[in-house]
């Protein structure tokens, strides 16, 4: 859960005075806090960005506050990539980037990176795939070298293979466990149906099973191609200096033809309330929320901020009444998630089994609020003060500074826009709440998941107005299924 905001109290101090006894009532505290200070003007370093010949996106940024430079470099294939029954394939190749290339085994490039003082990592998301490292200045051209290498030559051994897989089955076994973890896929399978944003990015235990060498070549082969990558530098590093570097070392790098994205629409927005029975549970992990818009969208930014007002940092309706008021739970909160082809929001919290419906019905009740009534200036200025004032953390490191420009490359936006990001919050005004509340939150068509002990709540949930809903036992569940059973197949 996200940091809780503190809550003060004012207190009433009674003094007894001289003969009379008289109690007279003090104003506490005694004295004012001090003012915030003034809100620090925040420039955004200066960038350049420069494609190669062969379609290499590049954006330097200039950062001398520190002698190190970051390199992050995003390849635009992630598991919405995988192919069908090969879920998990996406996250595997890039756990394997760093495991050892054509050229230089796991430990050798392991024991390069940790010579120089550096870090290297790799991961991949829905849409992408990421390598980053930093170094010190006087490394930049070992570590260009490492990167080139990791990013172009992967070895794919097949004991590292086996290894990994080992690794993220058992790793998929704890999760399969752990009902936080449930309640989101399931959330996701809700809203995204059988789009591949509605798959788990790390496939399931079978899937991973039938990966193989040939598969992870091929998917390499077909997305890794310069043409389909952005690379981000930025630090205590000249910008032709920079360009001159990657031009060295990624310039000889043949362009590739991309297979086209997959046409899949998400489904429209339904309601459909899925109880996953875990008997064994002491508590309830809710999600509730849909489908919404992709970071693109003109509207992101405005919508964001509705949906911090509902349960986000800086004002977070749903942690005052769930926590705050009732004392339901330890924490709410809720969030966006945009990503390339679509986006949804959510609100999450758990809850105690006995109070999964009272804390379900004041989740939708505040959701269908925000939907409905104009939001009040001072939640709106909270959320816009917490926002923009901790927007400098964001932009403090070149570390920082690369993954917001390479983001913004990413997802098409205008580099020069982060620079504006506060004055852009600060513009945004109830009316532009309420309209994007009104146009992207359907209160009656939510995806509803809660992961518990059913058997304890859920005639609490007819009570509670929730009269349609499936119950579908933990060891039944499958992702892949329309109705999201497993098949009980005749004998």
């Amino acid at each position: 859960m996200k940091r809780l905001r503190a809550l003060g109290f004012g207190l009433l101090a009674l003094f007894v005075c001289g003969s009379a006894a008289r109690a007279q009532a003090v104003d506490w505290p005694l004295e004012r806090p001090p003012r915030p200070l003034e809100a620090r003007e925040v420039k955004f370093p200066p960038f350049q960005v420069r494609t190669l010949a062969n379609g290499l996106q590049v954006v330097t940024v200039a950062h001398h506050e520190q002698p190190a430079v970051t390199m992050r470099m995003l390849v635009k294939a992630g598991a919405a990539q995988d192919p069908d029954g090969k879920g998990g394939l996406a996250q595997l190749a890039a756990s394997l980037l760093d495991q050892g290339t054509t050229s230089r085994s796991a430990q050798q490039i392991a024991d390069q990176i940790d010579s120089i003082g550096g870090s290297m990592g790799t991961g991949s998301g829905s849409d992408l795939t990421f390598v980053s490292a930093v170094v010190m200045k006087d490394s930049f051209a070992l570590a260009m070298d490492l990167v080139s290498d990791v990013v172009r030559n992967p070895g794919f051994a097949p004991e590292e293979i086996e290894r990994q897989k080992e690794q993220a089955v058992s790793s998929l076994k704890v999760s399969d466990e752990d009902p936080g973890y449930v309640a989101s896929v399931v959330f996701d399978r809700l809203v995204y149906g059988f789009h591949p944003y509605g798959r788990p990015g790390g496939g399931t235990p079978e899937s991973l099973q039938r990966v193989t060498r040939d598969d992870l070549r091929a998917y390499h082969r077909q997305y890794f191609v310069p043409n389909n990558v952005i690379l981000a530098v930025v630090g205590d590093i000249a910008g032709e200096e920079a360009f001159a570097a990657v031009e060295r070392v990624f310039g000889s790098w043949p362009r590739g033809e991309v297979p086209l994205a997959k046409s899949v629409d998400p489904p429209l927005p339904t309601r459909r309330l899925i109880v996953v029975d875990k008997p064994d549970a002491v508590q309830t992990e809710i999600r509730v929320g849909q489908l919404a818009i992709a970071r693109k969208h003109s509207d992101y930014l405005s919508f964001d901020v509705a949906v911090k007002i509902l349960g986000g940092e800086g004002a977070n309706r749903l942690h005052r009444v769930l926590r705050s008021e009732r004392g339901l739970t330890y924490g709410a909160e809720a969030d966006t998630q945009a990503l390339k082809q679509a986006g949804d929001f959510v609100a999450e919290t758990s809850t105690r089994t006995e109070t999964t419906a009272e804390a379900l019905r004041l989740t939708v009740e505040e959701i269908a609020r925000l939907q409905r009534q104009r939001v009040f200036e001072r939640e709106l200025a909270d959320a816009q003060a917490y926002l923009t004032g901790s927007f400098p953390l964001t932009i403090e490191t070149p570390n920082d500074i690369a993954t917001t420009v390479i983001n913004a490359v990413f997802y098409e936006l205008s580099i020069a826009e982060v620079g504006t990001y506060r004055e852009r919050v600060q513009a945004i005004t109830p009316d532009d709440i309420q309209r994007v509340a009104r146009q992207y939150i359907q209160p009656d068509r939510l995806s509803i998941v809660l992961v518990g002990n059913a058997k304890a709540f859920v005639s609490d949930l007819r009570a509670a107005g929730f009269a349609e809903f499936d119950v579908i036992p933990i060891d039944r569940l499958d992702l892949t299924s329309a109705t999201l059973r497993k098949e009980t197949r005749s004998p």
